[in-house]
């Protein structure tokens, strides 16, 4: 490619970036991750030490539960009872996932967890098996065989990873990614660091995602947006690998951060998990591997939302 056919593809790109921004959910969308991100930023201090497990009283309680949500525990106690580990992004801590978590609690599922890595982490190699130590706690705590993962950015890569290239597909029924780089961004090129380098578009870490991995078990669920401002091109949020059960979600008018409290995403994530049967594969759920199945377009206001060790 010419770089004047380069610079013309990064004109049009830019073109639709506009086209995006401009609109009225693309400028309610801006809003919001504004609000959100000073929000999380006093937040921030609360989520920098791991929580401490506490006794698991709340997975099978139905007094708190609306009667919509309370049929999720009637219908399917397996699909409301299996841990959900989620997974921050880059200097990022688990304070935010504090809508998602208690709108997940609210909506019937009981056993959700949070764990920090360090935001001194340089290799997502290593961040992966530092994962799978925490995924083998918390089997080992709760006494599943399997859990799902939710992880947000970089922590997308990370359980990705960990899932297709280290086994982790055995313990992980369905990895819900937000706004996660599985193609690499061009935004990474702007630190001359080792992370930044694996992120990066045509890394030696993305060619390896992008590898065989016939087998996996696991299913995937992928959120992404036009509005995303830390993934370019946006649509490197997606997985697209011909060897995987994919779900590629694109979400509308949301930002890359605000991606977690979207009240969308909760919907997404509740009507995915709900109702598994003993393969991990949520029944009665769009089955569509590969593609686009589905855009979300109005902007919602988003709800209010036992923790694994810290890994990295």
């Amino acid at each position: 490619m010419t770089a004047i056919e380069r610079a013309g593809r990064a004109g049009e790109a830019a073109r639709r970036g506009l086209r995006s921004l401009a609109s009225p959910a693309g400028l309610r969308g801006c809003g919001t991750e504004l609000a959100w991100i000073a929000a999380h930023v006093a937040l921030y201090p609360l989520g920098v030490l791991a929580e401490k497990a506490g006794p698991d009283t709340g997975a099978h309680r139905l007094d708190a539960l609306s009667p919509l949500h309370r049929g999720l525990l009637i219908g399917d106690v397996e699909a409301a009872g299996t841990p959900i580990l989620l997974v921050h992004g880059m200097v990022d801590n688990r304070s935010v996932f504090t809508v998602l978590r208690r709108s997940l609690r609210r909506r019937g599922f009981g056993r959700v967890h949070t764990v920090n890595y360090s935001p001194l982490t340089r290799d997502v190699r290593a961040a992966a098996r530092s994962l799978d130590r925490a995924v083998e706690s918390l089997c080992e705590q709760t006494g599943y065989e399997r859990v799902h993962v939710i992880a947000h950015s970089l922590g997308g890569v990370i359980a990705r990873y960990h899932v297709q290239r280290l086994g982790g597909d055995a313990r992980v029924h369905i990895l819900v990614t937000l706004g996660a780089p599985h193609g690499g961004t061009q935004s990474a090129r702007l630190l001359p660091i080792r992370l930044c380098r694996q992120l990066r578009p045509g890394s030696d870490l993305i060619a390896e995602l992008a590898g065989p991995a016939d087998g996996c078990r696991t299913r995937f669920v992928a959120v992404w947006s036009d509005l995303d401002q830390v993934v370019y091109p946006k649509r490197n949020a997606r997985i697209d690998h011909p060897d995987l059960d994919v779900r590629n979600v694109l979400l509308r008018g949301v930002g890359h951060t605000s991606l977690p409290i979207d009240v969308r995403v909760a919907r997404e994530v509740s009507r995915t998990l709900a109702h598994l049967d003993q393969n991990g594969v949520a029944v009665g759920a769009p089955d569509a591997p590969t593609a686009d199945v589905m855009t979300l377009r109005a902007p919602d206001r988003a709800q209010k939302g036992m923790t694994a060790a810290p890994f990295g």
